[in-house]
């Protein structure tokens, strides 16, 4: 039988309320006390995973039941989970916010896996009024268990008193407060919580860690949220097509860090996987079977990869000889003519693809995909302000859809081998995507 470990999903009323800032605080607090601790991320979001695993020293897993079936989100939880001495998702938005009503919303993480939920709360003009306000999450959804909430933006002890009383007659237990600190609020850019390298992330983290044992009840939060660990399944580990390991090159560096910790697993049991950096290196790593170039910040590093003309001319020899290429987002930017970023600076990129990107003008797509080619269905996520010069080599019998399966104008590309799109895709549940790239013929 399992040891009693405590887990729980950390929830909020909306997006701004401050739940990242304090799941990263309570991941280094219970890690400070010895626990080994787990992260997760509900939603498809791979910028608060970053910052998860700084906080954990763990990598953190995403847990989206759009682009994984509910078995998968399960598994996936358990195998990670069943561990550690406590586990903390970290919800998406709003709790009952989801791609169409509560699909793949925290909620429906939270009844799949059945997590005690702790609601974070934005007090910061609020007092006895969140009553009504704790009572609707509570009862709305009988799916979900709300056991406790925790206040952020909270001016003084007295204020929290108007709160506890609230909680106290609604039924939920008050946990405690942050009060409002500016030196720990993580600045945020357009695509979530920024990853600036000059953001003292390490000190941030530190800092939160020592207040929040002050204000809030560890203790009791642990308490409330125990029960037995998840037992994870027995799952077959894919078919690797061939009679040898194949050789992964994956792009990580400041450009390129939008991945999911599920799919470099697939390819690291297909293969050998090597990470390298188009930004510092000259030359992708030798003898390489599939490049990867996943998605990023390639705009706010566009003279830098310019600059790297030698991995550029390594990158285009390497496409145009036919190589197995997937690049998503980020990397499609990278592969195309020039990339001209929001200043209206336009930088030579590795001319792989007759396309040209910039961030002028730039509108927001954000959205579920699934898309469907080749009898292979992939769900995914798109999110991107750039905007492109229209590909014709679009990729035949490829169909994209949103959450609610209406086409949308988002493609998947195809130059000779290489497979381009401002889609990030979820493959940790369909290795035959990875298979399918393997196979590409050498001159098609």
């Amino acid at each position: 039988m399992p040891l009693p470990s405590s887990r729980f999903l950390i929830a909020a009323p909306s997006s701004g309320s401050g739940k990242t800032t304090l799941t990263l605080g309570l991941l280094r607090a219970l890690r400070n006390r010895g626990l080994t601790v787990q992260p997760f991320k509900c939603g498809p979001d791979y910028l608060d995973t970053l910052h998860h695993g700084t906080a954990a020293g763990v990598p953190s897993l995403n847990l989206d039941t759009f682009m994984a079936s509910e078995a998968h989100v399960a598994e996936t939880y358990a195998r990670y989970a069943a561990p550690a001495d406590v586990a903390v998702v970290e919800g998406v938005m709003g709790l009952f916010d989801g791609a169409d009503r509560m699909r793949a919303s925290s909620a429906a993480v939270a009844e799949l896996l059945d997590l005690p939920v702790v609601l974070v709360v934005n007090a910061k003009a609020m007092a006895y009024s969140v009553a009504p306000l704790l009572f609707g999450f509570k009862n709305f959804y009988p799916g979900i268990r709300l056991v406790g909430a925790i206040f952020n933006f909270v001016n003084s002890a007295s204020h929290y008193q108007f709160l506890r009383d609230a909680c106290q007659d609604v039924g939920v237990e008050a946990l405690g407060y942050l009060p409002y600190n500016p030196q720990v609020a993580i600045p945020s850019r357009h695509l979530g919580l920024s990853i600036d390298a000059g953001i003292q992330y390490e000190a941030i983290i530190g800092q939160l860690a020592d207040m929040l044992p002050q204000t809030v009840d560890l203790d009791r939060l642990l308490e409330i949220t125990r029960g037995a660990a998840p037992v994870p399944a027995a799952v077959p580990a894919p078919v690797v097509p061939t009679d040898r390991p194949r050789r992964f090159a994956v792009a990580r560096d400041a450009a390129f860090t939008f991945t999911y910790h599920q799919n470099l697993q697939v390819l690291a049991q297909l293969g050998e996987v090597t990470y390298f950096s188009p930004l510092t290196d000259a030359a992708l790593p030798p003898a390489t079977d599939l490049l990867y170039l996943p998605g990023g910040y390639p705009e706010l590093l566009a003279e830098g990869l310019s600059r790297n003309a030698a991995m550029r001319a390594s990158v285009a020899a390497y496409c145009q000889r036919g190589g197995a290429t997937y690049a998503e987002c980020g990397g499609l930017m990278y592969l195309g003519q020039t990339l001209t970023d929001a200043q209206g600076r336009t930088f030579p990129m590795a001319g792989v693809l007759p396309c040209t990107t910039s961030l002028e003008n730039s509108k927001l797509t954000l959205g579920y995909r699934t898309a469907q080619w080749n009898g292979m269905t992939l769900q995914g996520h798109e999110f991107h302000y750039s905007h492109l010069t229209e590909l014709k080599e679009v990729l035949s019998g490829a169909r994209v859809t949103n959450a609610k399966g209406v086409e949308v104008p988002a493609k998947v590309y195809r130059q000779h081998n290489t497979i381009a799109s401002y889609l990030h895709l979820y493959w940790a549940e369909n290795p035959a995507f990875i298979n399918w790239l393997l196979s590409l013929p050498a001159n098609p």
